[in-house]
């Protein structure tokens, strides 16, 4: 049963994360290192894969707000795809030769994926590049979008689009790590539950990132 004293801390978590708390915290805290741990892990699989060379890819953290509170849009990839088919991620995807810089490949990419207009005056900004252990090194670039978007799913990429409310991911130890054995060694992966939704793997580590950015795990 909710208490006055737990009503009053999620209320207060609310206006924390606003669009106006946020823009004002994003700009003042420094970019938050990634676990070595991941890093490792990513190097080690490039490493097997045979090719050093990283390629770039970007992902759009995108922000709407709703009732004062924000909401991050993620989609569940297509179940048909070769790659993390079914799994929760942020739109995006590699850098092509026609964008112009890293935010543009993020901005194309999430048009392209779910049909959603992002305007540069409205980027927030970038968080680190992380590698992965498919080869690519993704920036994330943070932007808010209109809470009156209309989506349009590609149904070759993305089965659904959800929204989550932002202060799901930076609850205190909301995002935890699991242990994995990958050909004899054991590395440690970012992961956490919302409803029928397991976010795990780059997605997870890049959502904790931008919370231990903001100082609120």
């Amino acid at each position: 049963m909710d208490t006055p004293a737990s009503t009053s801390r999620r209320s207060v978590m609310r206006a924390r994360l606003s669009r106006q708390w946020l823009v004002q915290r994003f700009s003042l805290s420094p970019s938050f290192r990634y676990d070595k741990r991941v890093i490792q892990r990513a190097k080690d699989a490039i490493k097997h894969l045979g090719d050093p060379t990283l390629r770039p890819a970007a992902v759009m953290i995108a922000l709407t707000e709703r009732n004062g509170e924000l909401q991050v849009l993620l989609t569940k990839r297509a179940s048909h795809l070769k790659h993390h088919p079914g799994q929760i991620a942020f739109p995006g995807g590699k850098v092509e030769k026609s964008d112009a810089d890293i935010v543009e490949a993020a901005i194309r990419e999430t048009v392209e994926e779910i049909g959603v207009s992002v305007q540069r005056d409205e980027l927030l900004g970038c968080l680190p590049p992380l590698p992965t252990v498919s080869g690519y090194l993704v920036t994330p670039v943070v932007a808010f979008v209109d809470p009156e978007y209309r989506p349009m799913l590609d149904p070759n990429e993305v089965d659904s689009l959800f929204e989550v409310p932002l202060a799901q991911f930076l609850r205190r130890d909301a995002i935890t790590t699991q242990p994995f054995l990958v050909r004899g060694k054991t590395y440690h992966i970012y992961a956490m539950s919302y409803q029928q939704h397991l976010i795990w793997g780059v997605t997870a580590q890049i959502l904790h990132a931008l919370g231990q950015q903001l100082s609120l795990n």
